[in-house]
């Protein structure tokens, strides 16, 4: 079987010479016009679209999940690029680092802050080069192994995957129509990790766009690059257009339950002692909960069956009373869509639904969790920011594989925590009233944890983009503003220790900062 790589490079190629800056020079005075009329040369007809187009909005919408981010105030790109192609990539960042006009990949997930097609300055132009389009699965059974394109979503991974075999899997996220791409660039965390460890863990090779429009593969990269590329998040260090993944075995069967305890039934007393046994389970089991209104919904995976899944709970958490009823058996992929559709029967095809216009507002903050949060801070959160519905809180917890492997193998460095939370606020309404309530929510809850939560730097998790962080200066080229030291004040938290090496990695890649936004690691110089 051939691999995506000899794929990917085997292909024509569009012609593309392109007088552009060499390694170490700087990137070309932004010229607008230039850039569009290159992109016109070096392009097929069709794929390029300018804020003239009248297929510009669809295509510029087409995988936004976030309402705050689709006003008109919010600054969009001056070209869409809907890559078919690796040469495509080459193409567009070509031009770009040419005619000074900067590009961002989007692979057509969820992006929590948009910064993969709006930026914060509207004074300063840039490109997207949306991957929606690249999303083949290529699955080799004999090998365990797969070749994914960034622009395929979660869903779709799962699904190619079953489609060849029932006994294999991939340990990632939960959510179906989070994209591939910003997934792994992230580290990727999901409901097998205790057991298998972080999506990015897995990805064994990749073929990526760099700087100067080469495609690269793990061997032509370097392995600083290919390690940072793993878990320093998307949009840093070139464009990644295909990932080869090293699959996991799962068995014929596994085990599932959902149990709501209110906070009238102890939910208080069973959140204190979930976070001494959760991250204590044996690796085979994750137990999740998810707080919202007065709620606690705890939910959990077995990788085998319901008679070994109740037993360990009875043994490891009797308080919280799991029936041999509450326990529900199925394989693998049937568990993939019950815990992103909570519920059972429904059909794989699901997978494949990318989804639709987004439908609320909503922003998000994470926590690493190291020690256990008292019982009266539960009580607390439950009466001042619980009570309402205003939003909810995830918590996933470590331990297991993810305990046992180091955090500077890959950029993720938060491996020794308990559990991770996610603060996740929604709302419906539109207006500055309702955005500066529910914003003030979120904040004020993130506030209420921080004596509880990781210190030194406060760690946060860089799927789940926090602007609130602090931003670089997008615009500004003088290279004295947008600076590591700056940027640490974001990069620290997200990277801790591992911040420093990827901004090292960075000024040997991408020197000049081409690959840039306002979350972007800047090089160290």
């Amino acid at each position: 079987m051939a691999t995506a790589r000899s794929f990917l490079l085997a292909l024509p190629a569009v012609c593309i010479v392109i007088s552009t800056a060499a390694a170490g020079v700087a990137t070309a005075p932004t010229n607008t016009t230039g850039f569009v009329s290159c992109l016109a040369v070096h392009l097929t007809p069709g794929i390029v679209y300018t804020q003239a187009s009248d297929s510009y909005p669809s295509v510029l919408e087409f995988s936004i999940k976030n309402l705050r981010f689709v006003t008109p105030a919010t600054p969009t790109p001056l070209v869409i690029i809907k890559a078919t192609h690796a040469s495509h990539v080459q193409a567009a960042v070509r031009c770009g680092v040419a005619h000074g006009v900067r590009v961002r990949p989007r692979s057509g997930g969820h992006d929590y802050e948009g910064l993969s097609y709006r930026s914060i300055d509207a004074a300063c132009p840039f490109a997207v080069i949306d991957l929606a389009a690249l999303g083949a699965i290529r699955v080799d059974v004999r090998s365990k192994s797969a070749w994914v394109d960034s622009g395929a979503t979660l869903g779709e991974l799962y699904y190619g995957i079953a489609n060849k075999s029932a006994r294999l899997g991939f340990p990632a996220g939960v959510g179906p129509t989070v994209g591939v791409g910003g997934h792994l660039s992230g580290g990727g965390f999901g409901l097998m990790m205790r057991k298998h460890g972080l999506a990015a863990d897995h990805v064994v090779d990749a073929v990526l766009v760099d700087a100067e429009g080469r495609l690269l593969d793990r061997a032509g990269m370097g392995e600083d690059h290919f390690w940072a590329i793993r878990g320093g998040g998307g949009g840093s260090f070139g464009v990644v257009v295909s990932w080869k993944l090293q699959l996991v075995r799962v068995p014929a069967t596994v085990a599932v339950f959902t149990v709501h305890r209110p906070r009238n039934r102890s939910a208080s007393d069973l959140l204190t002692k979930w976070q001494h046994v959760a991250p204590a389970l044996p690796r085979d089991v994750i137990l999740r909960v998810v707080v919202q209104n007065q709620d606690a919904q705890f939910e959990s995976l077995y990788l085998g069956r319901c008679a070994g899944h109740v037993a360990t709970m009875a043994r490891m958490f009797p308080e919280l009373g799991v029936r041999r009823q509450d326990c529900m058996e199925m394989s693998w992929i049937e568990s993939v869509l019950y815990f992103a559709f909570y519920g059972t029967g429904k059909p794989a095809a699901l997978l494949l639904d990318r989804g639709s216009k987004p439908d609320r507002y909503f922003k998000a903050k994470s926590d690493f969790v190291h020690q256990p949060i008292p019982r009266r801070v539960w009580e607390s959160t439950w009466s001042w920011f619980l009570k309402d519905g205003a939003g909810l809180l995830i918590l996933d917890p470590y331990g297991g594989k993810m305990g046992r492997v180091a955090p500077s193998a890959t950029p993720f460095p938060h491996r020794r925590a308990l559990y991770n939370v996610q603060y996740y606020g929604f709302w419906w309404d539109n207006g500055t009233e309702a955005l500066e309530q529910h914003m003030g929510w979120i904040r004020g809850l993130h506030q209420h944890m921080e004596p509880y939560v990781s210190k030194n730097p406060r760690g946060a998790y860089v799927n789940y983009k926090d602007l609130d962080l602090g931003v670089n200066d997008y615009c500004d080229d003088s290279g004295a503003v947008n600076s590591y030291h700056k940027a640490r004040v974001w990069g620290e938290p997200y990277f801790k220790a591992n911040f420093e090496r990827l901004a090292s990695v960075k000024a040997k890649v991408d020197p000049n900062d081409f690959f840039r936004n306002e979350q972007s690691i800047p090089p160290l110089r």
